[in-house]
């Protein structure tokens, strides 16, 4: 009887898959073991500690935003992503609402200005439309959108000075990231989101911080960034860059709350050698003894900008350094989970009647000694 039983269930299961697909097309619906199980792909950071904060970098085909406060390297992140999607053959756009692009430092970083799309919308409508649009092509694998806080709706824009638009731009933020987030998906296309900070009115206790655009990009984000500008980089009394902290404030396709640090050099960009070192000494692959670096016994430089520059002129050094350095954070910095096979485990029988006879039993011990009780206080 179950198993006629089952079996209509099976057929009437295969059933109506194939009328799904037949409505919505072939893989529309599918059971989750039949799918390609693949490992997420990823765009690398530019920085190597920042790589291993997020498992291996900023994952294809996701929604990303990047904030912080002013001057703390949301820009330089978000071009080095470009620059490296574009080594990797693919096509990357910008969408350049606050209309700040530095074309010239961006070629410093590594991005081919020649071949980079660049848009300057004249609304907040226009450049989520041709972010849509875009996606929708399937033909670029990465948009960078700067800043949310310039994404400035018509109505304000067409407005006086001074009118109130409550809400205005939270409601445009939900609407575009609804349209936007399915086909993401399918296309395979990263969207960074950069964003710009806001103190609440009358927060006394706990952040008083909060992102522009509402909620809405906080919940469609698959990973959300946090940099933060710790410490200025001088020479004498020249300052030549800064050094910055990143916290993975919220990661959905590896453990967050991981946080990396970096240095972010004025006109060149992240430190890649910088993050090196900081990794190999970490893992004792270069040895610090006081102000002296070592590598396998020899002393190599005094003070870590030294160190640096020794890496940059020896760059077979560097590449030693680096091949024992990916050795040892391979496993941490691509995590690949085992596929574990599921066991069954049969349910323990139950015999009902034994112990329905056991409780019985129980119940007439504790009569018979509540009775004796009775009888010896009389």
């Amino acid at each position: 009887m179950a198993a006629n039983a089952s079996s209509e269930k099976q057929k009437a299961l295969t059933s109506v898959l194939s009328q799904i697909e037949r409505n919505f097309g072939k893989g529309s619906i599918m059971r989750l073991g039949e799918a390609s199980r693949m490992q997420v792909e990823t765009i690398p950071t530019g920085a190597l500690t920042l790589d291993m904060a997020l498992g291996g970098g900023l994952p294809k085909g996701r929604v990303i935003e990047i904030y912080g406060p002013e001057s703390s390297g949301k820009t330089t992140l978000a071009l080095h992503a470009i620059a490296e999607i574009q080594r990797q053959g693919g096509v990357a756009a910008f969408v350049d609402a606050e209309h700040a692009l530095d074309p010239y430092y961006a070629a410093n970083l590594g991005v081919d200005v020649e071949n980079l799309l660049i848009s300057q919308p004249d609304t907040g409508e226009m450049g989520l439309e041709i972010c849509d649009q875009l996606v929708r092509s399937s033909a670029v694998d990465l948009i960078v959108v700067d800043s949310v806080a310039a994404l400035t709706p018509r109505a304000e824009i067409e407005g006086e000075m001074g009118d109130s638009h409550m809400g205005l731009q939270a409601r445009l933020m939900s609407q575009a990231l609804r349209k936007i987030t399915g086909n993401i998906g399918k296309s395979k296309c990263t969207v960074i989101f950069l964003n710009q900070l806001r103190l609440k009115i009358g927060v006394t206790y706990g952040n008083p911080e909060t992102t522009t655009g509402g909620n809405a990009l906080k919940f469609y984000a698959s990973v959300r960034l946090d940099i933060r500008r710790i410490q200025t980089l001088k020479k004498g009394n020249d300052q030549f860059g800064i050094r910055v902290k990143v916290k993975v404030a919220k990661n959905k396709v590896a453990p967050p709350f991981r946080i990396a640090e970096f240095d972010i050099i004025f006109g060149e960009g992240i430190s890649i050698l910088g993050c090196l070192l900081d990794i190999a000494e970490e893992h004792e692959i270069v040895v610090r003894k006081g102000a002296w670096y070592s590598y396998e016994g020899n002393n190599v430089a005094q003070g870590r900008d030294n160190t640096i520059i020794r890496m940059k002129e020896d760059p077979e050094f560097a590449a030693k350094v680096k091949a024992q350095v990916m050795e040892k954070i391979k496993p941490e910095a691509i995590p690949i989970e085992p596929e574990v096979e599921s066991v069954v485990v049969p349910p323990k029988e139950v015999d009902v009647a034994a112990e329905a006879t056991e409780a019985e039993t129980e119940a007439v011990k504790a009569t018979k000694t509540r009775s004796s009780r009775s009888k010896a206080k009389k």
